[in-house]
């Protein structure tokens, strides 16, 4: 079910976007993707690692926000149980499972930039 949702919202979110390059054309897409990588700090004539350097933040960023709404998530079915020791335990799963996943993915990103910064000095 939680597959089919999450496909149904992703197409739901690209519908838009090929529906629009199909009725625009490709002819002006090179002038429209320059200005889009002006206007988000990136030129055309930028190093490829510096672009990937901004894709790594982006990607942190979306990790982090959906570690701050999985805890808001968790705390808020702790908070609610009333004692219960059902939906105390799945908020502890799901609090141990969000710190677990936010210290791997932190010390996958130090250690790839220690790789990076080793490799380009």
């Amino acid at each position: 079910m939680k597959k089919i949702l999450i496909f149904t919202i992703g197409i739901l979110l690209l519908f838009p976007q090929i529906t629009l390059t199909q009725n625009l054309g490709l002819g002006s897409a090179g002038s429209n993707l320059e200005s889009a990588g002006a206007s988000a700090g990136v030129a055309a004539d930028t190093e490829l690692s510096s672009i990937i350097g901004i894709g790594i933040q982006t990607a942190l960023a979306f990790v982090g926000l959906i570690f701050m709404i999985l805890m808001i998530y968790a705390g808020y079915l702790w908070m609610t149980a009333g004692g219960n020791e059902e939906p105390i335990k799945k908020a502890q799963k799901i609090i141990t499972a969000c710190v677990i996943g936010l210290v791997l993915v932190v010390s996958a990103f130090a250690i790839t930039r220690l790789v990076i910064a080793r490799f380009t000095s």
